[in-house]
């Protein structure tokens, strides 16, 4: 019996660092930036969800369903999870941010094998020195017990998963597979490794 994984693209934040710009949405190489994400993780899921809280008539046109926070107030990427995961029947939800443009393309794979491996529940992702917080795989089952964290006042997904059994699955092999964009300026150099990759 084969594993239904579906996943949520997190394009719900605030871009404060991008001037404001819905970082989903910034153009990169001729594309918006959540169009390299969906390429990537595309062939490894069974359904996308995007968890967007504006422009949502834009993410929409991705074809794709668009889901804004159940909580309000821009909670940060617990919020999307959260919502998203009350609206998956897979048995793994895979997490990303919407601006990370070279994902692996074996990523399921490798956190699926992680979790197996080490009998846990869900896999964070990591660059090979630094976990990835926002790229994770995750039981739906524990969105009660994200949903008490975010309702105490929490916000910080490690400390979330650091109450559960994780793994971690490690992609020091792809060391440029998380990098996000968060000013132009990365957004140029990100811009010259996708002509490359």
């Amino acid at each position: 019996m084969s594993l239904q994984i579906d996943a949520v693209i997190l394009a719900g934040g605030m871009a404060r660092r991008m001037g404001g710009d819905d970082k989903g949405l910034v153009e990169l190489n001729g594309k918006a930036m959540i169009e390299h994400t969906i390429e990537r993780i595309k062939p490894q899921v069974k359904e996308i969800l995007i968890n967007a809280n504006r422009n949502q008539t834009r993410y929409a046109e991705f074809g794709f369903t668009v889901l804004s926070d159940e909580h309000t107030g821009f909670l940060g990427p617990l919020a999307g999870m959260i919502t998203a995961m009350g609206h998956t029947q897979a048995d793994y939800l895979l997490v990303v941010p919407c601006d990370c443009p070279l994902l692996p393309r074996d990523l399921v794979a490798r956190l699926l094998a992680a979790i197996e491996a080490n009998d846990a529940e869900l896999a964070v992702a990591s660059d090979g020195e630094r976990e990835q917080p926002v790229v994770m795989l995750l039981k739906p089952s524990l969105r009660e017990s994200m949903t008490a964290f975010l309702e105490a006042g929490e916000r910080k997904i490690d400390f979330w998963y650091a109450k559960h059994r994780f793994a971690v699955a490690a992609f020091a092999d792809q060391p440029n597979a998380f990098v996000n964009v968060n000013t132009p300026e990365q957004k140029q150099r990100l811009a010259a490794e996708i002509n490359q990759s």
